[in-house]
């Protein structure tokens, strides 16, 4: 019971930071702003998520594991409900940030309880019930998200959390109140936590206003550049040599963690910013509704249940790097799929790449968690955990911010292409090939209308194939830090 319930919180995290991607074009309308502002809910959640996470270790510390986790529980809750009130974008975008900066202690404090509770040897299996949580919410979360703002209203998005969240809260609290270990007073690296709080939002600001700002052309721009790169510089040198680090950087002299977290960052990175390119691509320029959109991403869920379970086993077994590299060339073999996609693509040519998707997925999450703290000690799980977590949420949030960026350039690039073969000289709407639209009765300017969305269609359509060929190409390179990892082992109880 313990197993779900903790599984049930993560699920709700993972769940929210997915959630609103399929329903972006209906918030966005409904509240006056347009799609790219609104991705700004998903990136904003993911930053503040990621500069909380480090701060979790001391947090328990200072007010013990199991407390420190319903409380986190209690105020994502809250925060939710505050999101489904929000006025304004504005509003929505500030209740997003607290939603993530409450919800960073969930995920290390989920996996830390989860491998305190059952024993090593069956650490494996424990990890594949956790992991399919991860995997299953950003699946689940664009289908229901789909389906209430379709059928619905998008603030019902955010007011589901708050039955699920007071549950588990309850329940946690009645399982896991008595292994809570006294309060202790330990020292805050303040230094550290602003120099992370300044470059990590320095570098999401810009990526999220540099399309907007033309990049580096705008003074702001630069110095936000400026900002991150002396900040992180500031930030690397202090964490090294404080004696009490908010972001144990000297964990990163561990070859398996150091690994493990490069391959974790860069594959998430990829899986973030495809779960919110797919279902905008198949909105703006398939014609989709949010909950087709939705629909698209549903069989993976089903190959995560399906797999996960084989997973665990494997990794009890000590196959870990098999898995992970496995993992890898299935999601490299999805998205080259993806990058073929025409606009005549149907739904089962589209849901295709997904099953392999959701092979990869199943595989992904446990055998990077267990490459990861393979040779962490015990004591220093939470720290590993949450340091392993940090790095994840933020390639997610760059991932998404980038992702979307290139295919914004990508799709105009493509877009003058277009344009340019369709006004060579010869070519005009008067050509023979319109005259089954003007026999049919279309005037100059519905033709003109016509070629107008078909050029766009093709534009967004191309674009997208070049990002999934790119992160095709960039899970194959992910396979070499997976192989640099020594094997791991399994540890038998005592």
């Amino acid at each position: 019971m313990g197993t779900l319930v903790l599984s049930l919180a993560t699920f709700m995290n993972v769940l929210d930071a997915s959630i609103a991607n399929v329903s972006l074009p209906a918030i966005s309308g409904d509240l006056g702003a347009s799609v790219d502002q609104g991705t700004r809910l998903i990136t904003g959640f993911g930053i503040a998520n990621a500069i909380a996470v480090p701060l979790t270790g001391w947090l328990a510390a200072r007010f013990g594991q199991v407390r420190l986790f319903v409380a986190s529980v209690l105020l994502f809750t809250l925060a939710s409900w505050l999101c489904g009130l929000a006025p304004s974008l504005e509003w929505l975008i500030a209740f997003r940030v607290l939603q993530g900066l409450v919800a960073g202690p969930m995920m290390p404090l989920s996996q830390t309880l989860l491998l305190g509770t059952h024993p090593s040897e069956n650490a494996g299996r424990a990890l594949a019930i956790w992991s399919m949580t991860v995997l299953l919410a950003p699946i689940v979360g664009p289908l229901l998200g789909g389906f209430i703002t379709d059928n619905v209203h998008w603030p019902w998005i955010f007011y589901i959390n708050v039955p699920i969240g007071l549950f588990c809260a309850a329940m946690t609290w009645s399982i896991y109140r008595h292994r809570d270990h006294p309060p202790r007073r330990l020292p805050v690296d303040g230094v550290g936590l602003v120099l992370l709080v300044v470059w990590v939002s320095a570098l999401q600001i810009l990526l999220d206003t540099g399309r907007e700002e033309d990049w580096f052309a705008s003074a702001e721009i630069r110095v936000l550049a400026v900002v991150t790169v002396v900040g992180f510089a500031f930030f690397v040198v202090w964490e090294l040599h404080d004696r009490h680090p908010i972001v144990d950087l000297r964990l990163f002299a561990n070859r398996n963690f150091a690994c493990g977290v490069i391959a974790l960052a860069g594959g998430f990175a990829l899986f973030s910013g495809n779960v919110v390119l797919l279902p905008l691509w198949l909105q703006k320029a398939m014609g989709y509704t949010a909950t087709w959109a939705g629909l698209v991403l549903a069989p993976v869920g089903v190959i995560a249940v399906l797999l996960s379970p084989s997973a665990g086993r494997g990794i009890d077994r000590g196959l870990a790097r098999t898995v992970a590299i496995i993992s890898f060339f299935a999601f490299a073999a999805s998205f080259w799929l993806r990058s073929l996609f025409t606009t005549q693509a149907d739904y089962f040519t589209i849901v295709i790449p997904m099953l392999l998707q959701g092979l990869a997925g199943s595989l992904f999450f446990i055998a990077m968690s267990a490459i990861s703290l393979s040779e962490i000690p015990p004591a220093q799980f939470a720290l590993a955990a949450g340091l392993s977590n940090f790095v994840r949420i933020s390639a997610g949030a760059f991932g998404t911010s980038i992702a979307a960026t290139a295919w914004d350039n990508r799709t105009q690039t493509h877009r003058v292409d277009l344009v340019e073969g369709a006004s060579r000289p010869g070519w005009s709407l008067d050509h023979p090939f319109f005259e089954p639209l003007r026999d049919a009765g279309m005037s100059l300017e519905q033709t003109r209308g016509l070629l107008e969305r078909v050029i766009e269609q093709q534009a967004l359509t191309l674009g997208a194939n070049d990002i999934f060929l790119v992160s095709a190409c960039t899970y194959l390179v992910l396979i070499l830090p997976v192989a640099l990892a020594r094997p791991v082992r399994t540890r038998k109880r005592p």
